[in-house]
């Protein structure tokens, strides 16, 4: 009565098989440009797919999943994926991205084997930096890079390379949808991994913020507003205290730590970091204000009434924050 049940299909290629033959196909296309060879290309990377994740009605096999993902890293098709990722057509670059999430969070006898190849790598993630100059597939390399960002090795890897500074530049492309897909792994980059990026500022820190301050002084309001956010954000971050009053002492991002206090104590339903914030740092913070320079002129006299403000409400803040105790 056997024949009531379903049971899982043999497949077509063992992994390795699958491996080695995407791995032919791929190289094909460095010698042919034919609507076939594309095609053996898009077949094989679907079946990957479908071995990583199943056909929808059978579940994936564990086994054949975790010997894929190793015989993909022995073949060097990991590398493959990104190079040829230019010549693919829409349908199999959507799949590739999809594959790519699955392969690099497969965990084989505690190596998460894609990370570490690509750590070995490292001008694989460079690639896919340099890759949002292409309209085309930038939006395939910003999803396939936000990935690698979850993993802090590669995130590090990422912001210590040479290709980060180019962020910055891709935050304000004329393109809106790459600007922002840009600037999504921007943010990412600078809040996911908070001991990452700790360490990061604190080393970098001259470079990073002479590079951050022309967002926040950027002539495209949007810009401005979202570093702003973006700022306020992993400045927050109980990691980057050590960064960030050396950041509110700094004469020259005077108007730029206005403008971030005054997002912080203007928000009338204030998150409990920031409360905690601006408490323990509040001598810091009054001494660096009250330290300012007295200004003139129309402009000068508003910001000199926003620091007496901002100075008010730290004060406030403290004293109730005392009470309640």
């Amino acid at each position: 009565m056997s024949f009531f049940f379903k049971s899982s299909p043999r497949p077509k290629w063992s992994p390795a098989e699958l491996a080695r033959v995407t791995k032919e196909s791929f190289l094909a296309l460095d010698t042919s440009t034919s609507a076939k060879a594309h095609e053996e290309v898009e077949k094989n990377i679907q079946s990957i797919r479908q071995m990583l994740s199943g056909d929808g009605e059978l579940e994936p096999n564990e086994d054949h999943v975790s010997q894929l993902t190793l015989e993909i890293c022995k073949e060097d098709v990991i590398a493959l994926f990104i190079h040829k990722l230019p010549t693919l057509v829409w349908d199999a670059r959507k799949d590739l991205v999809y594959c790519w999430s699955i392969l690099l969070r497969q965990n084989i006898d505690s190596h998460y084997c894609c990370v570490e190849y690509l750590e070995s790598h490292l001008e694989l993630l460079d690639f896919l930096v340099v890759c949002y100059n292409n309209k085309e597939i930038a939006l395939n390399c910003g999803s396939m890079l936000r990935e690698c960002i979850k993993y802090p090795t590669l995130a590090k890897c990422i912001l210590e390379s040479n290709s980060f500074e180019l962020f910055f530049k891709y935050v304000e492309l004329p393109t809106f949808d790459i600007a922002s897909d840009a600037l999504a792994t921007f943010k990412d980059l600078l809040t996911k991994n908070e001991t990452t990026v700790s360490q990061f500022l604190i080393s970098h820190y001259d470079q990073f913020f002479e590079l951050y301050e022309k967002l926040l002084t950027s002539p495209n309001y949007v810009t401005r507003r979202q570093s702003l956010k973006i700022l306020s954000d992993f400045l927050l971050e109980v990691q980057n205290s050590q960064t960030m009053k050396r950041y509110i002492q700094e004469v020259r991002y005077l108007k730029i730590m206005m403008a971030l206090l005054k997002v912080f104590v203007a928000n009338p339903n204030k998150p409990r970091p920031i409360i905690d914030f601006l408490v323990e740092n509040r001598e810091e913070l009054l001494i660096a204000l009250q330290k300012l320079p007295a200004s003139k002129g129309e402009e000068d006299d508003q910001v000199e009434e926003e620091k007496g403000l901002i100075i008010e409400e730290i004060e406030t803040i403290s004293s109730l924050s005392k009470a309640n105790k």
